[in-house]
């Protein structure tokens, strides 16, 4: 019995009783009748925790092969725990528990477990693995951290935390971001809806882009593939993951804000591009607005639109980094911020790490700032904090966290009436300024900071050509006509 045995039975009865394996209709001449009956096998297990015989009953079969298959298959399996009496009994407790008509688990998919000390009796659900995964990314940047834990809270877990991670399937992965655009057209409908109730119920509700969903894709892929390489995991032979196709995610082209686009914008409020960047007239009429109604970071939005650090790199300047008489500065960390906690660190590649050279105009309104924030200074006196970071609030002296200076950007821009951007567009607008006064695309690229020429290139090359075509309309103006024909 230890072995296992098949026998054949039917469902006949005789003076109702079941006949079993005496039905005379299962045989025909010397041998069995493949017409009738089925085959079963029966194999003992290992005793249960309480000590108590069980069996692992399973029928059904069409023939004595498939019946030996089966529990040869069922035999492997427990094979797998070798002298591990623990292990064996929770490979014993798997097949038990194995519902009739479904299959037995795969002999492969048993040794995975064996090998990554996964108990051979629980369902490794994908929810399960994503939860111990996060956990061993010890090394993980702040941001990258949070951005992971974001992704499992709100989409894998979800959606798919309830699927057994062997089970899992680019099907199952698809559905999930067919939810997510379902999401979106909801927000967009909402968003578009004459009824105000309706508006209010999604107001600062953003929709899910193609490029956030190529990160959430990744963080699925990257958790996978460690499940699949990485030695003490190895829980699964594919990555479906990888067979996911999803919208490029390349980010937006900037576009100027043109007479006709500000139009357009005034008339619908839709922008040409989630990327917008000002004209130079533009650029002027905000920092006039900036120097008399927010002289505290003025200096700081002068800088970030002539020579386009970023947000964390402003606000990471040291007074040792800022050299007005060599008029360049040298950008090496930044202030960033995660979960709204401060985070101080590298800067973002090896191209980050750069000196930015600074024009005359420049230097003179750091110079002109370094004079306000020695009053200020004076006039704090022990409230100011000692610190070296160079552009600091007025009342304490204090570093500015890095949302606050963004949120302070808005509010100017929506004081000014200027049509919108953002605060990282100023670096798109820096260099947009500098394509106006000819400047090459290497030189954008470094002062930057970018770590692709070609990154550089194909993000500026619709500036370029509606600055162009800007400057060749320009240029026509300057031509007086008596009879000018007018523009179609």
């Amino acid at each position: 019995m230890a072995d296992g045995s098949i026998t054949k039975r039917c469902s006949c009865r005789h003076n109702g009783k079941r006949l079993g394996a005496q039905c005379p209709k299962l045989r025909r001449g010397n041998g069995w009748n493949p017409h009738h009956g089925s085959w079963r096998y029966q194999l003992e297990l290992p005793l249960d925790t309480a000590g108590r015989r069980r069996q692992l009953r399973r029928s059904g079969f069409d023939t004595r092969e498939t019946a030996a298959d089966e529990r040869d298959h069922a035999r492997t399996l427990l094979d797998l725990a070798g002298r591990d009496e623990t292990l064996r009994q929770q490979i014993a407790d798997t097949l038990h528990a194995v519902k009739p008509h479904q299959p037995l688990p795969d002999r492969d998919d048993m040794a995975r477990r064996v090998r990554a000390d996964v108990p051979a009796d629980t369902r490794l659900t994908l929810g399960d693995y994503l939860t111990e995964w996060i956990k061993g990314r010890t090394k993980l940047q702040p941001a990258t951290r949070r951005s992971y834990q974001d992704h499992i809270t709100k989409y894998w877990a979800p959606h798919l935390g309830q699927v057994a991670l062997q089970d899992l399937t680019a099907a199952h992965i698809e559905m999930v971001f067919t939810a997510i655009e379902s999401r979106n057209a909801e927000i967009l409908t909402a968003k578009a809806s004459p009824v105000k109730e309706v508006r209010d119920a999604v107001k600062g509700t953003r929709t899910v882009g193609d490029a956030s969903q190529q990160r959430i894709l990744a963080t699925l892929r990257k958790a996978l593939n460690d499940a699949r390489r990485l030695y003490h995991h190895r829980l699964i032979d594919r990555n479906p993951a990888e067979s996911v196709e999803l919208r490029s995610g390349k980010p937006p082209k900037p576009r100027l804000w043109t007479d006709a686009a500000v139009n357009r914008w005034r008339r619908t409020g839709q922008r040409p591009s989630p990327v917008m960047v000002w004209t130079p007239a533009q650029v002027g009429e905000f920092l006039d607005l900036a120097e008399t109604d927010d002289p505290e970071l003025y200096a700081l939005f002068d800088l970030a639109i002539h020579r386009g650090p970023r947000r964390g790199e402003l606000c990471g300047l040291h007074d040792y980094d800022v050299d007005l008489e060599a008029a360049a500065i040298t950008i090496t960390s930044q202030r960033t911020s995660v979960g709204y906690q401060v985070i101080e660190k590298g800067v973002k590649s090896a191209a980050g790490d750069r000196v930015v050279d600074l024009a005359d105009e420049t230097v003179t309104s750091l110079r002109t700032y370094l004079t306000r924030r020695a009053g200020w200074k004076i006039v704090a006196g022990d409230a100011w904090a000692d610190t070296d970071v160079f552009f600091v609030r007025k009342r304490d002296g204090q570093p500015w966290h890095p949302e606050t200076v963004a949120y302070r950007f808005d509010r100017l821009v929506e004081r000014s009436g200027l049509p919108p951007v953002r605060f990282h567009d100023m670096r798109h607008i820096a260099a947009t300024l500098m394509l106006a006064t000819g400047a090459t695309i290497k030189e954008i690229q470094d002062t930057l900071g970018h770590s692709s020429y070609n990154l550089t290139a194909d993000t500026y090359t619709s500036v370029l050509a509606e600055l162009k075509k800007t400057t060749a309309a320009a240029t026509t103006r300057l031509v007086p006509r008596r009879n000018r024909p007018k523009a179609a």
